[in-house]
């Protein structure tokens, strides 16, 4: 995630002047000035035993910085998160050497590109794992599912510190073989082959590392990785959520106003997103690294628990009845063993901003703020299989198919 110079001089000229100033550039100005990515040299070691079962993985990484840094890495990941070269694999040992170097081209860092160099600790464990099947004799797919962490292991801490959360590999891997149709896949690869033509079968897995936070172990020039939320309830029953990530195109203002309707029972499209206005949204470190959902998405869920909190409170006056005898059925809150004594959270928000009394403490109006501080990152994982043929005399590739299946949460 670089400190773009032309953000930092639209942002001062736009202050001196006092009008908004846009920043143009051609693309071979771009070539020239902007951070680049991937520029990693890396020497890979695995040891595993005869029967397959792998033991420890050393890399050695020389990393081009440009002519000087232009990051804004996180102060305790220098070479990004590039710790993840252990990938998805159940190790007894790690290690990993790295060096960074200053060249003639555009300024960069360790971790400039929005992967934080995942990427390329992905590429390199996986091409390690298949040179290791090809020394073995092993299927590359059967290798993996072979070492892969298992369920119950998780929380599992790597052997470079890192916690993966969760996971459940195999049958990830499992059914991207079976879409593929992996057996047939290489019965044929073996019978063309014998006749002399050439078909790939690539597989690979990864385990990656997103929604960066807790904001103990991440920041971006010192501001730490927790992302803000505020959620106000007016007395029509319709709702303003305000994040402080930016939408660039993902959808995020689908995606928070179906958080928000499902905690609270308000429909999404009662539910106004706002974002990209400094002046009017909380405190964030923005959007990137596939963060926006995992942060922000989860302040908008949090935020609507504090809002429905509130609710069941105002709801226990209105039903004279106490807070722990009311239970939650998504947009109303009724009274436990009686469903027909109830109360809409639109009739709780009009009540909110009523003339009417409301029980002891509670002020009025219906809205929370949050400020959420993620206390680990998110690691989803994956298993991809594509299948080449290769013309022998012109060397010409062609990709036949290509499998992906992708852990996107619950």
């Amino acid at each position: 995630v670089p400190i773009y110079p032309g953000y930092v001089c639209a942002i001062v000229a736009s202050l001196v002047v006092g009008k908004p100033v846009k920043w143009m550039e051609d693309r071979s100005e771009n070539l020239v000035s902007t951070g680049f990515a991937r520029d990693y040299i890396m020497r890979g070691e695995i040891a595993a035993t005869k029967e397959g079962k792998i033991l420890a993985i050393r890399t050695n990484v020389l990393a081009d910085h440009g002519a000087f840094n232009g990051t804004a890495a996180p102060i305790k990941y220098p070479a990004g998160f590039f710790g993840v070269f252990t990938g998805s694999y159940d190790l007894e040992a790690a290690f990993c050497k790295m060096t960074a170097v200053y060249t003639n081209k555009a300024p960069g860092g360790v971790a400039y590109a929005c992967s934080f160099r995942i990427t390329e600790a992905v590429y390199l464990v996986e091409r390690i794992v298949d040179c290791l099947a090809y020394e073995l004799k092993m299927d590359p797919a059967e290798l993996r599912l072979k070492n892969f962490i298992q369920p119950e292991q998780f929380p599992y801490t790597t052997k470079t510190g890192w916690v993966y959360d969760s996971g459940n590999y195999e049958p990830a891997m499992r059914l991207a073989m079976e879409m593929a149709g992996y057996a047939d896949l290489r019965k044929e690869q073996a019978e063309k082959r014998a006749r002399g033509e050439l078909m790939g079968i690539g597989v690979s897995f990864f385990t990656e590392a997103v929604g960066a936070g807790p904001r103990k172990d991440m920041d971006i020039l010192g501001l730490g990785m927790a992302d803000g939320s505020e959620l106000r309830i007016h007395p029509t029953g319709k709702a303003v959520l305000r994040v402080s990530c930016m939408s660039q195109g993902q959808g995020h203002e689908t995606t928070y106003a179906q958080i928000v309707a499902e905690e609270i029972g308000i429909p999404p499209a009662d539910i106004q997103v706002v974002n990209g206005d400094t002046d009017n949204t909380p405190s964030g470190l923005g959007t990137y690294g596939s963060r926006s959902t995992p942060v922000s998405g989860a302040a908008a869920a949090l935020v609507a628990r504090k809002v429905r909190d509130k609710a069941q409170i105002i709801a226990s006056g209105m039903l004279e009845v106490s807070v722990a005898d009311l239970e939650w059925e998504k947009g109303s809150f009724h009274v436990k063993g009686d469903p027909s004594k109830s109360v809409t959270i639109q009739a709780i928000a009009m009540r909110a901003h009523g003339a009417g009394d409301l029980p002891e403490g509670v002020e009025g109006g219906l809205e929370a703020q949050i400020c959420y501080n993620p206390s680990n990152l998110t690691y989803p994982f994956g298993a991809y299989i594509c299948v080449v043929d290769v013309d022998p005399g012109t060397a010409q590739v062609k990709v036949r198919s290509f499998v992906a299946v992708d852990d996107c949460g619950t």
